[in-house]
């Protein structure tokens, strides 16, 4: 797959219309595609034939982005309050419904598409192509590393106006190289093992119907943790290398067993 092709799909990944590299079967599957994703990790089902190498532990990548999905395009034991099956749709968290007013109060900032009493979805993308963190999913790859081996670290959080929560600049990057690889901060721990599987890009530019065409090995860990809205403020208005400024649309949840890998 040529560079201009790859940076194309990976864009589609990050909001832009879908580019259509999988024919919807006639029962309107795309059975001619890999392992898709978002799935409820509480389900190990997946009947897709289709297997590739699995990628590296994220330590020995490179982290080449992070953005954020509002809600969880996972459905997870933590997060399986259906929203909608809008682009805005997804899950929630299971303990929005008991924030409290303060938890839930307005706070203005720099970042936008979340609030108070949302539930992000952040992926840190890993590549093992030798790049340096920055804007858009094209950052992922070079023109001599055309088709990375791909891992996403994915938490979803549940965000508050609580300066006793999370802050997510702990969990960003901030020029931080560990034995060679751009790595972030931190990445969120006491979530639960994170369940590992084969898959796909996401976001609202596929479905089930036109799929991905990208294989990723994917990390997602099992519960929510409370982050501050305040410190996604901070991560805006820091100049982030990545230029995320908002948080973005959601895959609705890909339930075709057809579509899926099997998790081990």
């Amino acid at each position: 797959m040529n560079r201009l092709l790859v940076v194309a799909v990976f864009s589609a990944w990050v909001f832009m219309p879908a580019i259509v590299l999988a024919e919807p079967a006639q029962d309107g599957l795309c059975l001619d595609a890999g392992p898709q994703t978002p799935r409820d990790i509480s389900s190990v089902v997946g009947k897709n034939p289709v297997t590739f190498e699995r990628a590296p532990a994220a330590t020995g990548m490179n982290l080449c982005n992070i953005h954020t999905h509002t809600n969880a395009e996972h459905k997870g034991p933590g997060f399986d309050q259906f929203v909608n099956a809008t682009d805005q749709g997804g899950y929630a968290c299971n303990e929005t419904g008991a924030l409290t007013d303060a938890e839930r109060a307005p706070l203005e900032g720099a970042f936008k598409g979340a609030k108070p009493g949302d539930t992000i979805e952040v992926h840190w993308v890993h590549t093992s192509c030798g790049v340096t963190p920055g804007e858009g999913l094209g950052s992922c790859l070079t023109d001599t590393c055309t088709d990375p081996l791909l891992r996403v670290e994915a938490q979803t959080f549940l965000v508050v106006n609580d300066r006793e929560a999370a802050d997510f600049m702990d969990f960003s990057y901030g020029g931080t190289v560990r034995d060679g690889f751009h790595q972030a901060s931190a990445i969120p721990s006491g979530t639960g093992d994170p369940v590992e599987f084969l898959g796909s890009t996401t976001g609202p530019s596929y479905d089930q119907s036109t799929c991905s065409p990208m294989k990723v090995t994917w990390s997602v860990r099992p519960n929510c943790m409370k982050l501050d809205m305040a410190s996604l403020h901070r991560w805006a208005e820091s100049g982030n290398v990545f230029n995320e400024t908002k948080s973005h649309g959601v895959r609705q949840l890909v339930t075709a067993p057809e579509l899926l890998s099997p998790i081990e």
